[in-house]
């Protein structure tokens, strides 16, 4: 911690007062004497007043605190009035008394009129103590409620070192120092300091430091800050010591030796000074490695001026418990010996997630994650958990795969928490909606701080509005990329897992939208995992879980495996195998073009298109395996039966088509011959035969068809033309049953 600063070589901190004014010398002490338990009194007058605190017990003089304690005399009084036992002596209990035995020593003391030493350990205690007792000004001039509240207005709010030290004193006096405004004053003279520009503070060296930051005290030098009141940096007292600007972090340290409320209390007002919110994000995360040891990667244990927190007394209490310690007994079977840490650290996280900036990037996405692992083990409240979730997915892309790896807490069947991490992409597709509806509203040209109200300054806005939401919307793209190749390295992490279902692992894999994956290459990889991992699924189960992916997205080395895993459906290699040959198609159409219109890219792009296409070709055809080169044979035959009956339908539909016409013409009766010259001679009692011949012929038509689709295709599946013998057998007997 940084040491108060020295004036002119007396030792600030340490201010002697004395409570006796020369008219209660009834009394008269050489000063206390301590015998096991018990405090006596130098004096030859025996003692009438016995004061209990605790376990510790005062011989004292009733006179004395009388004189100065409201409340030790209203006790004598009220002991007097109802004890009829021995009235020469008054017992009271304070087992209630802030501060303790050291604060009510301190107070007798004062009431006997002997010196006490005033220091930042023992200001809060006494102030608090006096308050308790009624040590008011209504009694005597100058009295130690009065004295002790100048002496933490005038000297420890004006020293960095002493607010802290208070601040830490005040832990054990809830609720007295909340109600004397004592944790208030010390949290804002800290913010104050913490907030006021580097420049204007002067730091005062002894001894060697390292690494241009002051050393801490116990370390072999001490280092104080100086505030100039003036603000005028340039003194000459400063310019030929060309000190450096000290960091901006050189206040974290000293702030994580608080207690948890107390932080909050602080970066609270720090918040409303108005501090840089990447600042109050790195003290969080700093004050996290100091309390919650194992939840930041890089916990400085030896470095960075550590050692001089260590020493504290109260940092070793975090050091003591750490996180690992609490979470291995947290599932034990001692729960009560553990279940008080637990609530310390439930406290601390909630806390820290109540206090973290709501800014995007005041805090690193790994640092969220390893937080929310944490509340989970610790089940915190679950609207905390949810904000957090949020928090994290608005820095998804950021986030690293071993702190998506969050273990599964109760009785769920996965060993990850994949519906954590379902719910954590959900938060981001929908911040990336928001942002892009946001950027693309009118009239909203960039940030708030960037707005112009001068009349030039509004002209050029719709221009910056337009550059901001297309630098928005590659930004979500590129965001969007980074969180698919996440997704998929996740995947192909959580799939080893024999008891993750294909619904959830087909869910997550299709949470995000096709444009965020050019490439399903790690897609790929996850589905051959899951099929590794699960021989058991059927074929109807296998093709499920490949419609995750896109054969057209996968690059040539993926082709290549998925051509020689047989552990995907035939299917899915066909469609693999099709879709690289339709690629090599194009490139080839491709650089036939570009030869054609003259090689309009050179000759480097018209040789590399017509060289290696055909080896890429050779390549993938030569790896494909046996069976699959069978069985992609066997269907290549199929397609080409299939061609080929194709073909002589439609050439037995033309030749039925040339038939029905000519069967039209001999049927229709021509302009010059009469009605019935064809049906009869106009026998009336024949024309209702001519439907039934019709649907005959038709009939026989039919039959005929059928007959001749099998003899018409030959063994190639060619077809006869259509002046063939069956042709004309089939007219001469649709003429015969006309006639």
């Amino acid at each position: 911690m940084w040491e108060s600063e020295s004036d002119a070589g007396a030792e600030r901190g340490l201010v002697p007062v004395r409570g006796g004014s020369g008219r209660h010398d009834a009394v008269k002490s050489d000063g206390f004497v301590r015998r096991d338990q018990s405090w006596y009194v130098n004096s030859d007058i025996p003692s009438d007043f016995l004061v209990k605190v605790g376990d510790v017990s005062f011989n004292l003089h009733k006179y004395p605190m009388i004189s100065r304690s409201g409340k030790m005399g209203r006790l004598i009084y009220e002991s007097a009035a109802s004890s009829s036992l021995d009235p020469d002596t008054t017992v009271a209990d304070l087992d209630d008394l802030p501060g303790g035995a050291e604060s009510f020593e301190l107070a007798a003391r004062f009431c006997y009129g002997m010196a006490v030493d005033l220091t930042a350990s023992n200001i809060s205690g006494l102030r608090c103590a006096a308050e308790y007792l009624e040590m008011t000004e209504d009694l005597e001039e100058g009295n130690l409620i009065f004295k002790t509240e100048a002496f933490l207005s005038y000297v420890v709010l004006s020293s960095w070192r002493d607010s802290i030290v208070v601040l830490k004193t005040c832990e054990g006096l809830s609720p007295w120092a909340e109600n004397l405004q004592i944790v208030r004053r010390c949290s804002e003279s800290i913010a104050w300091k913490a907030c006021a520009n580097p420049r204007g503070v002067r730091w005062a060296y002894t001894g060697a430091s390292s690494g241009g930051r002051p050393p801490r005290s116990g370390g072999g030098g001490t280092a104080s800050p100086r505030w100039n009141v003036g603000g005028g940096g340039d003194s000459k007292e400063s310019s030929p010591s060309r000190q450096a600007v000290p960091p901006p972090d050189w206040w974290f340290e000293d702030v994580a030796v608080l207690r948890i409320d107390h932080f909050v209390r602080v970066v609270t007002a720090i918040k409303v000074k108005g501090m840089r919110f990447d600042l109050i994000g790195a003290s969080i995360t700093h004050y996290a490695s100091k309390w919650l040891p194992g939840l930041t990667k890089d916990v400085a244990n030896g470095g960075g001026g550590g050692g001089g927190v260590a020493e504290e007394p109260w940092a070793q209490v975090s050091a003591g418990g750490g996180l690992h310690m609490i979470i291995a007994g947290a599932g034990g079977k001692d729960d009560a010996a553990t279940s008080a840490p637990a609530r310390e650290q439930r406290m601390v996280v909630e806390s820290l997630i109540s206090i973290i900036p709501p800014q995007r990037d005041s805090v690193s996405c790994g640092f969220l994650l390893r937080l929310l692992r944490l509340a989970i083990m610790l089940k915190v409240a679950p609207a905390l958990v949810t904000e957090l979730e949020k928090r994290v997915g608005m820095q998804l892309e950021q986030a690293a795969l071993p702190d998506l790896l969050i273990p599964s807490v109760g009785r769920a069947e996965t060993a990850y928490d994949v519906d954590l991490v379902q719910r954590l992409v959900e938060h981001f597709l929908v911040q990336e909606l928001t942002e892009q509806v946001s950027s693309s509203s009118p009239g909203r040209g960039g940030d708030p701080e960037y707005y112009s109200s001068s009349a030039a300054g509004a002209a050029r806005m719709p221009p910056a509005g337009a550059a901001s939401a297309s630098a928005s919307a590659s930004s979500g793209l590129n965001a969007k990329a980074r969180v698919a190749r996440l997704l998929d390295s996740y995947l192909s992490e959580v799939s080893r897992d024999r008891n993750l279902s294909l619904t959830k692992f087909q869910v997550l894999a299709e949470s995000l939208p096709e444009s965020a994956r050019a490439c399903d290459d790690g897609l790929y990889r996850a589905v051959d995992s899951y099929l590794k991992a699960h021989p058991a699924l059927t074929e109807h189960e296998r093709k499920r879980l490949c419609r995750v992916m896109d054969c057209q997205k996968l690059s040539f080395d993926a082709c290549m495996h998925a051509a020689q895993n047989e552990r995907l459906p035939l299917r899915v290699v066909v469609q693999v195998l099709f879709s690289e040959q339709v690629k090599i198609s194009n490139a080839l159409a491709g650089s036939s073009a570009l030869k054609a219109g003259g090689g309009t890219d050179g000759p480097f792009a018209s040789s590399s298109s017509s060289v290696a296409v055909p080896a890429t070709r050779r390549q993938l055809l030569d790896a494909t395996p046996q069976s699959f080169q069978e069985g992609w044979a066997a269907a290549k035959k199929d397609i080409n039966t299939l061609k080929f009956e194709l073909e002589s339908m439609k050439a037995k539909y033309l030749e039925l088509q040339h038939d029905m016409d000519a069967l039209q013409k001999q049927v229709e009766p021509s302009p010059a011959a009469g009605p019935g010259a064809k049906m009869g001679g106009g026998n009336k009692a024949q024309q209702p035969q001519g439907p039934s011949a019709w649907s005959n012929g038709w009939k026989k038509l039919g039959r005929l068809t059928k007959m001749t689709g099998a003899e018409g295709a030959g063994p190639g599946g060619h077809v006869g033309t259509p002046g063939g013998e069956a042709a004309r057998k089939a007219q001469r007997r649709w003429r015969n049953s006309i006639s």
